[in-house]
């Protein structure tokens, strides 16, 4: 199942043969301001298991644990990346050329999430972390 995915210019292109997982609509604060976005949707695959295939991102640490990587010529956010973790690597879902082949299946940090935007599709709903369970109206 290769995933392929780039920046909006070209500059940086990736490519994974890995299987996706933690693919998940985040609501944090800090994505929402590192893309600019309501939401972003998110994919992990494993570090080693993906490859820049044309140019290289440019990183920055967004806290002390945390590094984001971006494209320096054009600025599209592209992947995150935090220590405690360091062996995977979130990939934002819509860079891929793809999106749909790595659609979110659940939403995390919807304690933060923005008054006006709807959640109600149907997919788990964490306040958090998936660890730290569903929220309160999803248990049964």
């Amino acid at each position: 199942m290769g995933l392929e995915g780039g920046c909006s210019c070209g500059a940086v292109r990736y490519e994974t043969e890995a299987v996706p997982f933690h693919r998940t609509l985040c609501h944090c604060i800090d994505c929402r301001r590192a893309a600019g976005a309501p939401a972003v949707a998110w994919f992990t695959v494993p570090a080693a298991e993906l490859r820049y295939v044309r140019g290289e991102p440019a990183v920055h640490r967004s806290s002390p644990q945390v590094e984001r990587s971006f494209c320096a010529a054009c600025g599209t956010p592209l992947s995150y990346r935090n220590d405690g973790y360091a062996h995977e690597i979130d990939v934002l879902t819509c860079t891929l050329d793809d999106p749909e082949a790595a659609s979110p299946q659940d939403h995390t940090f919807a304690s933060q999430r923005l008054g006006w935007l709807r959640v109600d599709d149907g997919m788990p709903v964490y306040p958090r972390s998936r660890g730290e369970g569903l929220q309160e109206d999803q248990k049964e």
